[in-house]
């Protein structure tokens, strides 16, 4: 998979459900020196993990949104889909009540251009084009700074479920560095000691380290 990390995220337009409704030509560029981003993408509507990760991140969202951070979900899955789980209760395996935007990728291409869609096309025996694996993408998430560049990417397969804990980490981690220009070392959180990327900056951080 491709590295996306120091690159400009991939630009997009397309249709989202936003806290129950449609809008089309939905864009990432609406957050461009506003906010930072959370774009993440996730294997399909009315499954299993999938909606324990949107939820976690609809109950996190007044945390994220204090911090400047806009949080968008993404699915190979249709408008129409994405609305219809809408308004599906919990108890019934649905996601009512969320609120952020969940973008519609139908045609497969923000996927593919973020490069976290499952699957490939190959020759079988008799020389036709065939699909090898699932078209869904895999459990990407990309952290994307106000200049729209890339600063953090992770991928895992289907049946792993990421930790909103160490999403919000990602972004307490660039926002001091934007803000201090210290570096963030191993197990680094909100509150903790950052480091001056020099020689000098390491020893002492080291040594402080040791005297614990």
């Amino acid at each position: 998979m491709a590295v996306l990390v120091g690159k400009r995220a991939p630009s997009f337009k397309a249709t989202a459900v936003i806290d129950g409704e449609f809008e089309e030509d939905f864009s990432l560029d609406r957050y461009l020196g506003k906010k930072h981003v959370i774009f993440y993408f996730y294997p399909a509507d009315f499954t299993f993990v999938c909606p324990t990760e949107i939820i976690a991140f609809e109950d996190r969202l007044a945390d994220f949104e204090a911090k400047g951070v806009a949080i968008v979900g993404c699915s190979t899955d249709t408008h129409f889909s994405h609305f219809a789980w809408l308004q599906t209760p919990r108890d019934n395996g649905g996601i009512q009540g969320v609120t952020y935007p969940l973008v519609a990728d139908a045609t497969k291409t923000i996927a593919s251009n973020y490069d976290v869609l499952g699957g490939h096309y190959d020759y079988n025996e008799a020389g036709e084009m065939t699909f090898i694996g699932s078209p869904m993408a895999y459990r990407g998430l990309f952290l994307i700074d106000k200049d729209g560049i890339v600063r953090h990417q992770v991928v895992n397969d289907g049946p792993l479920g990421r930790s909103i804990d160490e999403a919000m980490r990602m972004v307490d981690a660039l926002q001091y560095f934007e803000e201090k220009g210290e570096v963030c070392p191993a197990n680094w959180e909100e509150g903790k000691e950052g480091m001056q990327a020099t020689r000098e900056g390491v020893a002492n951080y080291l040594g402080k380290q040791a005297a614990h």
